[in-house]
């Protein structure tokens, strides 16, 4: 009886193979043989599934991801304003697995500003990660857990160049997670009490 292979398993062993790959190695490391080798298959079973380095790249990318989105998902969806908290904290380096998240996502943006079709994926998740942002912003606002006149845009905007503005000297050990989480916090308080300042 011939053996049945899940290919969606089989796709996201490689996907995963290729993170651990850039996670030692960096991703000029990421070769259809390394991989094979990563993954415990052979390299006919990769290319199988992948024709090129680069839509591996593209897979593993989404399937990066995919992993936060998860994550996210599991929190408290009745309430925007702790949503919007976990979806700011899911990408930042708090623990090893995002830790590691955080290292395999900075070497696909570093890759993403040579490569035109990561960089064309890295542009169209921005607006994504900036709605659903907004989207709790303006649930929160009509919940009264956010301060009414806030424009929903410019917060979603800043609230993710604040999370960008943290990870990376989080992962170098410059921000302990303590840190993160009280700076997330506390900008989250001010956004539902613009009268607080910053000392």
């Amino acid at each position: 009886m011939p053996k049945i292979v899940d290919h969606q398993a089989r796709r996201l062993l490689i996907a995963e193979a290729v993170h651990r790959i850039i996670d030692a190695k960096g991703l000029d490391s990421v070769s259809l043989r390394e991989v094979a080798a990563e993954a415990g298959i052979s390299m006919g079973a990769v290319q199988h599934y992948f024709a090129t380095k680069e839509e591996m790249l593209r897979v593993a990318l989404e399937q990066l991801n995919a992993r936060i989105a998860l994550r996210v998902t599991a929190a408290d969806q009745h309430d925007p304003l702790r949503l919007l908290r976990a979806a700011i904290l899911e990408v930042l380096p708090l623990d090893e697995t995002r830790r590691f998240e955080a290292r395999v996502g900075l070497a696909f943006l570093a890759r993403s500003v040579v490569s035109d079709e990561l960089g064309a994926m890295v542009r169209a998740g921005l607006p994504l990660v900036l709605g659903f942002y907004a989207g709790q912003i303006r649930a929160a606002q009509a919940a009264g857990q956010l301060a009414a006149g806030l424009d929903p845009d410019q917060e979603a905007r800043a609230l993710f160049a604040l999370a960008q503005g943290l990870g990376q000297p989080a992962l170098i050990g410059l921000y302990s997670p303590h840190d993160v989480i009280a700076l997330v916090d506390r900008h989250l308080a001010r956004l539902a009490n613009p009268s607080i300042t910053s000392a």
